[in-house]
This record gives structure tokens, C-alpha cells and sequence, in this order.
């Protein structure tokens, strides 16, 4: 039997409306999490006065099991439909999450935008929604959640469906192609079963829609590419760096350099899910342990490739980036916090090429002096540290980013050029 294809989804939303529940209910009516556990989970969450948050508690586990460092399973829960294999990734509703959402969505093939029906479109869905559109997430599912609270109104549902539709049609996604599927996850109506208090509803489970999803294309023959997220020191094993083949193949045997310190190695052994795997191939959420690298070697935001064709180091690079959301306004010398595939680092704005128009992408001011809210631009930005990146066109996932500046996401963009150290 051919193997499933593989898709890494991340659930955004605004905070409260119910992102756990709904992984939690999909994992437990589709019998990937076990009753025993669910009942475990449930009395943990009753424990602490937080009934309803049960389902909760499943990503929660599972991010206090990764910062411990006891496991290095960067799976963060699994689950399969009659024709897909999901991983869920980045525990959803941690305090950090927009940092966490970022580094997810940068890794996703599909996003999850839920959405509570009695309070609709919040900040944080426009800003979810914008940082999925930027980090080149094209698949999305709205999960309009907490039916029973407004009792199972079709009208209600509609006018949450008319509101998000024009907050994603205005990012520049194709609603046509957008399922906004109605649920109550706490309940568990319409989320893998059929539920007849949504009667008006005919098209099908949120379940059924996730099924419909396409895997992306493996780009297996590009270079190896695997930015790192945690590197882990095994007792007995070595130095066990973790992160996501984004391009190429890696196996066991395979001469490697860390970037942007030049560090090389050999690769021993190469693990997901607690088994040995024979490669690893774009996709795949890996630990391997390397001979000849340290731990103070490699950390968070390295890239690792072959030797023979290296990650690129910047000194400098070209970018067109998208203002969202800035109190004051951007000028040269601006230096903010970019999130770029797992580093995070302040870069300096040296240049503001030309501002654009966002839909056309025509100029519309050479040389401005600021950008503010709502401007497209062409810059050029200088890293504060050695820094390991690529060309958006020719590795996406690793020429995408956000900037993050006083706990908000003020802009996102992708690398144009590159001019490399």
C-alpha cells in the first residue's frame, strides 16, 4: 500500500476560540487520541476548574514534554484521514504564540483559521490571517466553531462566513476555493461526525474537508535545506539537532555544514516519531545526531546543507515586504526583530528602494522617505549577525519572514536577492 501523502498544518485564530478544542475533538472522535487519555486529560483539566479545556490540555502536554526536553519528538500529535497523514504543528493559545505561529506557519502546507461565531472576526484573526497569506500558506480552512452558542443560526454562520470571506479576499485569497465549514468543537457537531442540529448544513464534516486537502509537491531534488529549531544534547547519543527538511534528501552517512558558521559533520543516525528512518525527505520533522559537531556548534536559526552546495550566508539582502500594522512609520536605520524560517534577529533597515502599489505591484515612489501602515515596499535590509537565508523563489520557506517589533507583527515580506558574505 502506498504511503499516505504527508501535510503539516497550523491552527490560527484569535485567542479563546477554541483552536485546542477543535485538535483535541479531531484527534479524539477520529480515535488518535485514546479514551484513556482523553479521560486522564479530563480529569486534569476538571482539577484545575477548567472543564471545557480538556482537549486543550492534549498540545499543552505536549509543549511542557518539549520544553522539559525529555522527548525529542517534534511531532507534535498525528493523526490520518482515509487519504491523508496530518502533523499538527505548534501547540496552539501559548502566550508566545505569535512567535510560536510564525516559525508554524513558516513550516505548514495548510492553515485551519478558526473563528467563534458569536464574536466573529478579531484582531488576531486579521493578523493570523495575514501572516499565512505571507508565509505563502495558500490552502486554508475556516472553521467558523462555537455553533452552540448561537444555537445553530444559519444566519449567524453567513454573516460570519460574509465578514472573514472579506478580511481573506482583501489579503488576496480566492474565497471560491475557501471552505468555511460551521462546527462546534467542544460539542463535537460537524467536526468528524455528522451532527442533525446543523441540518441546514449539507456539504460535509470539517473532517471530510481536512480529506480534500492536497499535500505539496516533495521538492526532493533541490539541495538539502533544514533549518534548525532545538538542539538537544543526549545522554549517551551526542549532539541531536532538530528541525524540518524543507528540500532535498538527507540519509545516514551524509557529509554536512551547519551555516552560518561553517561547521561540518557526519550524520549518524536520523529519527522521527522514536524510530530509526533510512532518509528523511522534505516534510519530515527530524532529530539526527551528527559526529563532529558539538552542541555549542549549532543552534536555533543555523541552516544545514551538504557540503557540496552550501546554505547561503547574507550580508545583506533585497526584500519585498508588506507594512501591516506600525504605530510610528519605517525609516532607514529601523532595526526590528525578523522572524525568518526558525531565526529570529534584529536586522537594520538600509535602504527603502521604492514603495508599491499592493495590487498591481507597480512603483509608485522611488526612494520614499517612510513607509507606514498598509505600504508595499521594495527594501533592503542588513542582518545584525551572520545570518543563513535564501532567495524566496528558489527556497520559499526560506525566504519568508515577519517583523516583529514591541509584541506585534508590523510587517512581512520575502527575499528578493541576496548578497551573500
Amino acid at each position: 500500500m502506498a504511503e499516505k501523502p504527508r501535510i503539516n498544518l497550523v491552527f490560527i485564530g484569535h485567542v479563546d476560540h477554541g483552536k485546542s478544542t477543535l485538535v483535541g475533538r479531531v484527534l479524539y472522535d477520529s480515535g488518535s487520541l485514546s479514551e484513556q487519555e482523553y479521560r486522564r486529560l479530563q480529569q486534569e483539566a476538571e482539577a484545575k476548574g477548567r472543564g471545557t479545556f480538556a482537549f486543550a490540555f492534549v498540545m499543552d502536554k505536549l509543549k511542557e514534554e518539549r520544553e522539559r526536553g525529555i522527548t525529542i519528538d517534534v511531532s507534535y500529535k498525528e493523526f490520518e484521514t482515509p487519504h491523508n497523514r496530518f502533523t499538527i504543528i505548534d501547540a496552539p493559545g501559548h502566550r508566545d504564540f505569535v512567535k510560536n505561529m510564525i516559525t508554524g506557519a513558516s513550516q505548514a502546507d495548510a492553515a485551519i483559521l478558526v473563528v467563534a461565531a458569536k464574536e466573529g472576526v478579531m484582531p488576531q484573526t486579521k493578523e493570523h490571517s495575514f501572516l499565512a497569506k505571507v508565509m505563502g500558506i495558500n490552502q486554508i480552512i475556516v472553521a467558523i466553531n462555537k455553533m452552540d452558542e448561537v444555537n445553530y443560526d444559519k444566519a449567524k454562520y453567513e454573516e460570519v462566513k460574509k465578514n472573514v470571506g472579506k478580511l481573506l479576499s482583501s489579503l488576496g485569497y480566492k474565497i471560491d476555493n475557501i471552505p468555511f465549514v460551521p462546527v462546534s468543537a467542544w460539542i463535537g457537531d460537524n467536526v468528524v461526525k455528522k451532527s442533525d442540529k446543523l441540518s441546514w448544513w449539507t456539504e460535509g464534516t470539517f473532517f471530510e474537508f481536512l480529506d480534500k486537502l492536497e499535500a505539496p509537491e516533495q521538492p526532493i531534488d533541490k539541495p538539502l535545506r533544514i533549518p534548525i529549531q532545538d538542539v538537544y544534547n543526549i545522554k549517551g547519543v551526542g549532539t541531536v539537532p532538530v528541525g524540518r527538511v524543507e528540500t532535498g534528501v538527507l540519509r545516514p552517512g551524509d557529509k554536512i555544514v551547519v551555516m552560518p558558521y561553517k561547521k561540518t559533520g557526519e550524520v549518524k543516525t536520523i529519527e522521527a516519531h522514536h524510530q530509526q528512518l533510512p532518509d528523511a525527505k522534505p516534510g519530515d520533522n527530524i532529530g539526527f545526531n551528527v559526529r563532529g559537531i558539538g552542541k555549542e556548534d549549532i543552534r536555533r536559526g543555523d541552516v544545514v546543507g551538504k557540503e557540496d552546495n552550501p546554505p547561503k550566508v547574507v550580508d545583506e539582502f533585497t526584500a519585498q515586504i508588506q507594512v501591516l500594522d506600525h504605530p510610528s512609520a519605517i525609516s532607514v536605520g529601523y532595526t526590528p526583530v525578523f522572524h525568518l524560517h526558525t531565526a529570529q534577529q534584529s536586522m537594520k533597515f538600509v535602504e527603502l528602494v521604492k514603495k508599491l502599489d499592493p495590487r498591481t505591484g507597480e512603483t509608485t515612489e522611488e526612494n520614499p522617505k517612510f513607509l507606514q501602515a498598509g505600504d508595499a515596499a521594495i527594501v533592503k535590509i542588513k542582518p545584525t549577525q551572520p545570518l543563513s537565508a535564501e532567495k524566496y523563489s528558489e527556497f520559499p520557506s526560506l525566504g519568508r519572514f515577519a517583523i516583529r517589533d514591541s509584541g506585534k507583527t508590523v510587517a512581512a515580506g520575502i527575499i528578493t536577492e541576496i548578497k551573500e558574505k
